[in-house]
């Protein structure tokens, strides 16, 4: 019996350089962010304002357009209706996103983290060489988002430095086990 995780590791072999183009970004992201530390935070806070105002009228209209095709379809409307006012509260109140951006920023890389130690053990099951070294890069990026969540005043405008070295992290993982698919692909 194939575990669920190598049925779609093998669906994505021929797709094995989405990860690496994934990787490559946030690597990119990652010392532009060191480059300009200013403009990189003022970015974060924009685009974290932003993305609950669109993901809240998304929400709004996918509730509308589905209400008589889904239960409990308000739930959905109230999610958008409430993504859309704090979107719109955060815009107007740019300090506010930059105060609360160290929280989102930590708690979405703590997510991605854990995701990459969870792929790493998947790996190590299926005897996958180097897979300690995906979870040595999952664990920093939760040690890095635990240091966001942890302060986040002290985070301050660190919070670029710790965003930039978390982007790498990643990005160095997405690159390294787009190579490892790479491998797979090249054996089928």
């Amino acid at each position: 019996m194939e575990h669920s995780l190598f049925k779609k590791v093998k669906a994505a072999i021929d797709y094995w350089y989405i990860p690496l183009l994934v990787g490559i970004l946030f690597v990119i992201i990652g010392f532009w962010s060191f480059a300009t530390p200013v403009k990189a935070y003022l970015t974060l806070a924009f685009l974290f304002s932003v993305s609950f105002l669109v993901s809240g009228i998304f929400e709004i209209i996918f509730a509308l357009s589905n209400r008589k095709k889904i239960d409990n379809w308000g739930w959905t409307l109230v999610s958008g209706i409430i993504g859309l006012g704090v979107g719109i509260v955060l815009i107007a109140n740019p300090l506010v996103s930059v105060t609360l951006l160290p929280l989102y920023v930590g708690l979405a890389i703590l997510f991605r983290s854990v995701m990459a130690i969870f792929m790493a053990f998947n790996l190590k099951s299926y005897s996958v060489p180097d897979w300690k070294n995906l979870l040595g890069l999952g664990i920093l990026g939760v040690l890095f988002s635990f240091l966001l969540l942890w302060n986040p005043v002290f985070a301050g405008l660190s919070i670029v430095y710790w965003t930039a070295f978390a982007f790498i992290a990643s990005g160095i993982f997405y690159i390294y086990f787009s190579f490892k698919l790479k491998r797979l692909h090249d054996l089928e």
